[in-house]
């Protein structure tokens, strides 16, 4: 029996940005825009707050962009400061690339296993299904999802008593599946 365990945001991740005012590389975006309209062109910015002195950064959404051109709809979205078009924005490669950003998803994703009925079985096997594409190491993943420590995930790969068709070394912020064998 295949069991789903899914890998969510809980909230947004830390922009990792230089600070210009204090020796901070963290800004933690809340989710609100400043839209600003110059005759028929718009500008539109994610407000960002550094961790270390409250100072604010503005990440580029939209730069002098024709007012027509922009969706009613997103446009709606800016103005009411929507969080999941913030949480979007934020993993838009356009995005993090003209602004020159990365972020760091350390302590803003949870695991959710179904409960832990599964974890007494002789032979598991799990599909992992990512909500948002967040980095993490699948060996960190199925520690957490089974209650074990790193190493003992790392040996039980070793042994060939782990197995998936992905490296389970490095990170992964794609779906993949796994088996356990005990």
């Amino acid at each position: 029996m295949l069991n789903n365990w899914v890998v969510a945001p809980t909230c947004l991740p830390l922009v990792l940005r230089r600070c210009h005012a204090c020796a901070s590389e963290r800004f933690r975006a809340n989710g609100k825009f400043r839209v600003n309209a110059n005759h028929k062109l718009i500008d539109a910015w994610l407000l960002a707050l550094c961790t270390g002195c409250g100072e604010t950064t503005k990440l580029t959404v939209l730069e002098r962009v024709n007012v027509r051109s922009v969706r009613p709809e997103l446009l709606g979205r800016l103005h009411d400061n929507d969080p999941g078009l913030a949480a979007a924005l934020l993993q838009d490669p356009v995005v993090r690339r003209r602004n020159r950003i990365a972020l760091d998803w350390d302590n803003a994703w949870g695991l959710d296993t179904g409960g832990s009925d599964h974890l007494d079985r002789e032979v598991m096997d799990i599909r992992v299904r990512f909500t948002a594409r967040i980095p993490v190491r699948p060996v960190r993943l199925i520690a957490e999802g089974c209650g074990l420590s790193r190493a003992a995930v790392e040996r039980l790969v070793a042994e060939g008593k782990l197995v998936s068709a992905v490296r389970l070394s490095g990170k992964l912020s794609g779906d993949f599946t796994f088996t356990l064998k005990r």
